[in-house]
């Protein structure tokens, strides 16, 4: 195995390259008129990843997004895989409690996205921390590369559900 093409095995730069992920798919969404309303939201049932809203009144939409980013060379097809019926249950309790401690969007239309990000490691080193390095970029585009600190991400694909 070439290090090259995987993150790391450390927890932690695990985490913090999710969260990079996250902040690049939360960009892209702007982009696309989406107010991000939560990141990470966690109740007793799990966690959703971004949950954003788009438009008004009766034509108002939520979104509940989940982000798998992946190192090049993956086994579950960028994450897709990783979707299995255990997780999507998850996630729809998760986004019934959400619902429930926010009332007003109760009538709101929903969906469940699910967002593909790939990443890969450019030149790591031991003190580097992307975290330190928030993902700051204007424009982001379905299969453009963004580089921030150490890592190029890449939004490879976006379904809505």
């Amino acid at each position: 195995m070439n290090p090259k093409h995987y993150p790391s095995a450390n927890p932690n730069q695990q985490l913090e390259v999710g969260k990079l992920g996250e902040q690049l798919v939360a960009q892209w969404l702007k982009t696309q008129a989406w107010i991000i309303l939560a990141h990470r939201w966690r109740c007793r049932w799990g966690e959703i990843d971004l949950i954003a809203q788009r438009g008004t009144g009766k034509q108002l939409m939520l979104a509940f997004v989940e982000v798998k980013t992946r190192s090049l060379r993956n086994w579950d097809d960028h994450g897709l895989l990783a979707i299995t019926p255990q997780k999507q249950a998850k996630l729809w309790q998760t986004a019934e409690l959400f619902l429930s401690e926010n009332p007003a969007m109760g009538d709101c239309s929903c969906r469940f996205d699910v967002a593909l990000v790939s990443c890969e490691r450019l030149s790591p080193t031991a003190n580097s921390s992307a975290v330190d390095n928030p993902l700051q970029v204007r424009s982001v585009q379905l299969g453009t590369p963004v580089f921030v600190a150490d890592y190029k991400l890449i939004l490879r694909e976006y379904i809505p559900l």
